[in-house]
C-alpha cells in the first residue's frame, strides 16, 4: 500500500437519535444528510484513482462508501471485520450521554459490559490497518468509524493518548497516510494501548 485515504462513515441515523451503536445487527443506515455526505466524498476523492475499497461490516460505512464510488466501476471491495465500531456490548442502542458517563468511570482497560474495552479496540484497529499495509494495492480508500479514524490521526499526530487531541471525527472527511506514515501510526497506536 501507497497510500491510505481513511473516512468515517456519512451521518447515520444512530447518530441523529443521540444513541450509540456497535452492533453491525443493528445499524439502522445512513440519514439523509449522512447520504449527501457520501456524494461530497466522491467529489472530495474524484481526482484520486483508487485500486482497493475496503469497509467495515456496518451498512453505514458500505453505503457512504458505494455514494462516494458512485460511477466508478471495477473497483474491488473488501469487508474488514477488524475495522468495525467499537463493540460497546449492554450499551448498544442507549444514549450518547449515557456511553460518555460510562467512559468517565472507567479506564481504557475496562470492557465495556458484555463488549470489549477501549483498548482492546485500539488493538484490533491496528490488525486491521496492518493488514491494509500489506496489500499490494497502491490506494485504497477505507470507510469506517469514527473512533478508528479518531485512533489513527491522534497516533499519527504523536499525541499522547489516543483520544486526542483530535475528539470529534467530521462525517465522510477524507484522511490521507502514506505507507511510512500509516506504519507510525499502527506502531503508536500499539505502544498507547498496551
Amino acid at each position: 500500500m501507497r497510500l491510505l485515504l481513511l473516512a468515517r462513515h456519512g451521518q447515520s441515523s444512530f447518530n441523529v437519535s443521540g444513541l450509540v451503536n456497535g452492533d453491525p445487527q443493528r445499524d439502522r443506515g445512513l440519514s439523509p444528510l449522512g447520504t449527501e455526505e457520501g456524494r461530497k466524498l466522491g467529489k472530495q476523492i474524484a481526482g484520486i484513482a483508487i485500486d482497493l475499497c475496503v469497509v467495515s461490516e456496518f451498512p453505514r460505512a458500505q453505503e457512504t462508501a458505494r455514494l462516494a464510488l458512485e460511477g466508478r466501476d471495477g473497483i474491488p471491495w473488501e469487508v474488514d471485520r477488524g475495522l468495525n465500531d467499537i463493540r460497546i456490548g449492554d450499551l448498544d442502542g442507549a444514549t450518547l450521554a449515557a456511553y460518555r458517563a460510562w467512559k468517565r468511570g472507567h479506564t481504557r482497560k475496562d470492557a465495556f459490559p458484555g463488549g470489549e474495552s477501549l483498548d482492546d479496540s485500539a488493538r484490533r484497529y491496528a490488525d486491521a490497518y496492518e493488514r491494509l499495509l500489506a496489500r499490494e494495492e497502491d490506494v485504497i480508500f477505507c470507510v469506517c468509524h469514527e473512533i478508528p479514524v479518531r485512533y489513527a490521526v491522534n497516533a499519527a499526530a504523536g499525541s499522547a493518548q489516543l483520544d486526542g487531541p483530535l475528539h470529534d471525527v467530521a462525517n465522510a472527511t477524507p484522511y490521507a497516510f502514506d505507507g511510512a506514515g500509516l506504519l507510525r501510526t499502527v506502531a503508536r497506536m500499539r505502544e498507547l494501548s498496551a
